[in-house]
């Protein structure tokens, strides 16, 4: 169930490179909990993970999966985002992680965020830190 979760996990990251949020939403859990970097407050529900999509601050946001680790429940993902500030139209072009919790029917229960410097946190979160 592991590699259909990771291909599933796959289409929601290229849903929502595309703007397609309801399409990358398909993958999350009503009651649905993402603990965003940086110590930034959490955005609870789907319908509020639905709405913290849209953009504000950033467009044109693309994130890219680079790498794809799986153990138990949990996905470990790395990826490159690139976005453009909407009113500075600076570029943003960063690395990321992000540790996904899926329930046994595939749903994310759980997202939690890292800044690029803070692998070792995120793998240690993934379970895949000794």
């Amino acid at each position: 169930m592991s590699g259909e979760n990771v291909e599933r996990l796959r289409r929601a990251y290229e849903a929502f490179s595309r703007g397609d949020f309801d399409t990358a939403l398909e993958i999350v859990h009503p009651e649905f909990e993402f603990v965003r970097a940086g110590g930034q407050s959490r955005v609870t529900g789907a319908e509020a993970f639905r709405a913290w999509m849209e953009p504000d601050a950033l467009e044109d946001a693309r994130v890219e999966p680079l790498e794809f680790r799986t153990k138990g429940s949990k996905i470990l993902v790395r990826a490159r985002t690139r976005a453009r500030g909407a009113g500075s139209g600076m570029e943003l072009d960063n690395e990321t992680w992000a540790v996904w919790t899926l329930d046994e029917d595939g749903l994310a229960t759980h997202l939690g965020a890292f800044l690029g410097h803070q692998g070792d946190e995120a793998l240690e979160a993934a379970g895949l830190r000794s």
